[in-house]
């Protein structure tokens, strides 16, 4: 049985050409922040294993991760790297977003259905987002480094206590934190506008990234106190999950992945034309030693006619 939505959070349909290109955009409060969090809650409780592990990766590469910042020190990235990884978020819980999908529509949820993704018709477009996001991760993690390297220059902490030290207890880690903090935001801010309701939108009407991008910029401009509160949510809900060792992201993670899907579907009118996912085409017996051409999808089609 499918999830039922508040009829305020179903407008009236505007048919045309562009209806998939250009939906209509809807406001929202603190409540149906909550809301979406609760879905997404729901949709984490119904599959939790498969949730976490689709989203294992986060706690496993903040245990690496700190284990390479201790090991080959650059414990000043430590920080910038873990804050990054909220950029690269949207992206990674594409997965999370099919399964939600697919638990709305009443159908049957399972791990391998969260790879259903994979053969969305825009799923380049995704990688293309993925990829805006990854260069943004980037740029943001070199202009930390430059920051610290323009306050406290190229001297290596000595450990994590004179590190702290350092930051905590010296003018100049004052103004580490308040000039990074103040320019990661900026960068967290360009991410929400850009990735908000992108990939729900294009998983759910094979939009294009460009689109979906301006769908997300309309989105925030018709709700920015309603984005921004999102964005605080995801910015705490992140720092509590990484305490400790990162392992509280395996919850974290999967949550908001679902509760993004959900917060979607509150702000993003629905779709008068949804799309309907191509029956999965019988395959017949294969053999070994048609084992090169069956890598050729023509080359069935040819043995078919």
């Amino acid at each position: 049985m499918g999830i039922p939505y508040p009829d305020n959070a179903a407008p009236h349909l505007t048919h045309g050409a562009d209806d998939a290109a250009r939906p209509a955009v809807l406001k929202v409060g603190v409540s149906d922040l909550i809301d979406a969090l609760r879905r997404g809650w729901d949709d984490f409780a119904a599959v939790p294993s498969h949730a976490i592990m689709l989203c294992l990766i986060y706690p496993v590469l903040g245990l690496v991760l700190a284990r390479l910042v201790l090991g080959y020190s650059v414990l000043p990235l430590l920080f910038p790297l873990a804050a990054g990884f909220a950029l690269l978020g949207p992206f990674a819980a594409i997965g999370l977003y099919e399964l939600s999908r697919r638990r709305e529509r009443g159908e049957e949820v399972s791990a391998s259905h969260a790879l259903g993704v994979l053969r969305s018709p825009s799923f380049g477009a995704m990688l293309g987002l993925g990829t805006i996001l990854f260069t943004l991760f980037v740029v943001w993690v070199a202009t930390a480094q430059a920051i610290y390297v323009a306050t406290f220059g190229y001297a290596p902490a000595a450990g994590i206590p004179d590190f702290i030290s350092r930051i905590l207890t010296t003018p100049e880690g004052w103004m580490l934190i308040v000039v990074g903090c103040g320019i990661g935001f900026l960068f967290a801010l360009v991410a929400l506008c850009i990735s908000v309701v992108s990939f729900p939108m294009m998983l759910d009407r094979h939009s294009s990234a460009t689109d979906a991008i301006l769908t997300s910029l309309r989105v925030t401009a018709a709700n920015p106190v309603a984005m921004a509160t999102w964005g605080l949510i995801v910015a705490a809900l992140l720092v509590i999950g990484s305490i400790p060792a990162f392992l509280g992201l395996a919850v974290i993670v999967p949550v908001l992945g679902h509760a993004t899907w959900h917060l979607y579907r509150k702000v993003v009118e629905p779709n008068p034309t949804p799309y309907q996912d191509p029956p999965r085409s019988r395959q017949g017996r294969r053999y070994a030693a048609d084992f090169p051409a069956n890598l050729i999808p023509w080359s069935r089609e040819k043995d078919r006619t």
